[in-house]
């Protein structure tokens, strides 16, 4: 699948914001301690993924109702959904100027039925051909997503039968329509209800 980027400035994916507010002193710490692991922006991007991944516990894995969209409230409370955890990843991939976009998947049941957005990010690491798509999410049974740069380790696969989408826009700023849902929702509960379908 070719990426899209939504700004050809690449300085886009490298901004903060009130979401991937990568300035804050929480999350300039955290990438501090990352950093610690290794100096090259690939180690760095790996730790940073895998402490996303494995640190901050999806909030539908654990029955966590609180809902976080900011970065570093993510890190602070150590809960997300997949949007949120994208967030954070992007927030401390970018605080080490690592150009960093955030991705959509459409995903559905087997048989096409209750879509939802789901969210990750793209990387673009020095030296390498071009962007590279990796999903936070966090691993459970049936879920083994991985930090690579050679083949996708995602997640979940696309399943075009089942109207399962991957979107190729690469975007420096979360969807208006995910964002919209996080900050409305006064829990978890309520924020599945209103889980986007498609953008």
């Amino acid at each position: 699948m070719e990426l899209i980027q939504e700004s050809p400035d690449l300085s886009a994916y490298l901004a903060a914001d009130d979401v991937i507010d990568h300035e804050h002193p929480l999350v300039r710490e955290t990438a501090g301690q990352l950093r610690a692991e290794g100096a090259d922006a690939y180690t760095y991007a790996k730790a940073a993924y895998e402490f996303v991944r494995d640190t901050i516990p999806h909030s539908s894995d654990v029955d966590d109702i609180r809902v976080t969209w900011r970065a570093s409230d993510v890190i602070a409370q150590r809960t997300g959904i997949c949007y949120a955890k994208a967030h954070a990843l992007a927030a401390l991939l970018r605080a080490e100027g690592i150009p960093t976009a955030l991705c959509y998947q459409r995903l559905t049941d087997d048989d096409g039925s209750n879509p939802v957005i789901h969210g990750l990010v793209a990387v673009k690491l020095p030296g390498s051909d071009g962007w590279a798509r990796q999903d936070p999410r966090g691993n459970k049974p049936g879920v083994d997503a991985r930090f690579s740069l050679e083949r996708e380790r995602l997640a979940f696969a696309i399943r075009p039968e089942s109207g399962e989408v991957d979107y190729p826009v690469l975007y420096a700023s979360p969807h208006p329509a995910v964002l919209r849902v996080l900050r409305a929702a006064p829990d978890r509960p309520y924020l599945w209800r209103t889980l986007p379908a498609a953008l």
